[in-house]
Order: C-alpha cells, then structure tokens, then sequence
C-alpha cells in the first residue's frame, strides 16, 4: 500500500524519533518536532513508537490512500476531512482504496502527524528515517515531500477495533503556553533581575525560527560579568542564552554542541507545547526541580503503557 500525495503543502517531510547514538559525530537526533504526539498514535495504531510518520505544517498535503487502512492524525488540529467527512485527531480511522485526506483550516497548533497501521516504509540512514534536510538524507530521499510521491507503507491493515487517547494523555496545546523547566548549568550566573525576568515574562517566538531552534523576542537577559564558555552539549529543549540578550530554545534539528549560556532545560513531557509555536506565539518558563521533573516523565510513561495494554485488550 502507499500514500499518493497529490498535494504537498509546506514542508512536509517523514519524520520518527530521531537519529540517537550519533551526537559524538556531530551528527544531531532531528525526529518529530512533538514527540509525543508521534508516539501516541503510532501506539494507538499498535505500531512501534519510533514508526515513520508524516509531519505536516499548514497548508498541509492532500493524500490519497491506493488501498483500505486503518490511520490516526494527531498533533495540531488543521481541521481534517476524509472524502469531505471530518476525521478527529486521537483516534483510529479508516480510509478506503481511493480515499482522499485533506485539512481544511488551521485551528490548533503548527504541526500535525499522520501515521498508518503498520508504518511508513523509507529507507533509514544511521538507523532512522528521519529526514535530515540539512545532510540531505534519511526520510523521503532527505527532502520535503512533492507532490506524485507515494509513500510505501508497512502494509495495508485495517483494525477492527475504535480506539482513542485518553485525554490525560492529549498535549494542551495553546499559543502562551507556560512551560516547566530545570536549571541550565549556567543559570547562577543570571543577575537577580534576570532571574526574575525569566520566569515572570512573557517571551515571543520570532520569524527567525526554524527546526533547529526558536528565537525567542523578550524582556534583555543578563550575566554577572562576561566569561569565555568552552562548547558543551546541548539538546532538544535547551534554553540558551545569545550574546544581544534574548534567548533561543533549540529544537528537534538542533547542533550537537554550543557554546552559549544553557540557562535551562525544557521538560521532556513540556516539549510538545514548544514544539507546536509558531512565529508570534508566546511562551513562559516555570522552574521545577529534577525530582518533580522525574515524576511527571513517570507519570506520562505510566499513562502511556496503560494506552498500549487498553488497546491490545480491545483487539482481542
């Protein structure tokens, strides 16, 4: 079976989890902007997590299924329509042989997942099918999807079982969100009026915003005192801060290493209310502590084995 896409709206690209293991050779994870809405409903489908999805902005593609199959849409809400029947987010569908997927408006958020029963089928570079745009790489032939590509999928099955995400589990997506963060290495070298401005003011996402991170436009941060930094690691939700004061969240493709002020870390279970801005949303910082944060990423985990074994239950 494959996914005819007859229209490939902007910057529609094969996305999974990311590419892990390879950071020591500068090569970064990439993967789905909202991981978590990857992982949702690749598990409601009963694919693996890590199955290779369709990440969509808006416009988004027109796609046509050549053969019967179950499938879920999750992320941002572009307002779906399958053969002009509308289709919600969170829960399995089936299209049929000739079935056209369309969305129609943008409601909620600013990037939305398709994934199939069974998985899309691409060829995997360093052992994911992410597409790396930069390296040109992995994914659809390491490029946005055009329109006349068809996606093989990992077969054509059609679920016989009605399935939805709890809402416990659903991201809460919103154009503010305020976000949880732990401490950066470099947080106690903020001055007192910059720790306060972090977490009490409001910070905007720029049009200089892409993959690899989202420039944020707020009130001027400051250090006590200037101090060459050695390049360190850095990862999906790091906070830094830029030398003109403002501040940058790097994102899914971001670099291995940096060598800016890491003022903090987003949460793993706040990532998707990041990664789902868009140029002129806003965003606040809360600060937890490592302990909190551990337990809300249990908590997610919990919830999410509890949606797998719910939904093996029901196919039998």
């Amino acid at each position: 079976m494959s996914l005819i896409i007859r229209k490939p709206g902007i910057l529609s690209t094969v996305q999974d989890l990311g590419r892990f293991g390879m950071r020591r050779f500068g090569i970064n994870p990439g993967g789905a902007m909202d991981p978590a809405a990857v992982r949702l409903i690749n598990s409601l489908l009963g694919n693996d997590e890590n199955a290779a999805v369709l990440e969509m902005h808006f416009p988004a593609a027109e796609i046509e299924f050549d053969a019967a199959t179950s499938f879920a849409i999750g992320g941002a809400n572009f307002a779906a329509e399958l053969d002009g029947r509308p289709v919600s987010n969170w829960f399995v569908h089936e299209a049929g042989a000739g079935s056209t997927l369309r969305f129609t408006s943008k409601v909620k958020g600013n990037r939305t997942y398709l994934a199939v029963a069974g998985g899309i089928a691409v060829e995997q570079w360093l052992g994911s099918s992410s597409t790396n745009l930069t390296a040109m790489m992995g994914g659809h032939e390491g490029r946005a999807i055009r329109a006349g590509d068809k996606l093989l999928t990992k077969g054509d099955r059609v679920l016989e079982l009605s399935a939805g995400v709890s809402r416990t589990l659903i991201p809460i997506y919103s154009s503010f969100p305020t976000v949880r963060i732990v401490k950066g290495a470099e947080y106690d070298r903020l001055t007192a009026k910059s720790e306060l401005d972090l977490t009490h003011e409001g910070f905007s996402v720029t049009a200089e915003s892409n993959r690899m991170g989202f420039r944020l436009s707020g009130e001027t941060l400051h250090l006590l005192g200037k101090k060459e930094m050695v390049s360190s690691a850095v990862s999906f939700g790091t906070i830094q801060l830029l030398p003109d004061g403002q501040l940058i969240v790097l994102m899914a493709d971001h670099q291995t290493t940096g060598g800016y002020p890491r003022l903090g870390h987003v949460l793993s279970v706040d990532l998707p209310l990041v990664g789902q801005l868009g140029p002129g949303d806003g965003v606040g910082f809360h600060i937890v502590s490592l302990e909190e944060a551990e337990m809300l990423v249990e908590e997610f985990e919990r919830d999410l084995k509890l949606l797998k074994l719910g939904r093996r239950v029901a196919e039998k």
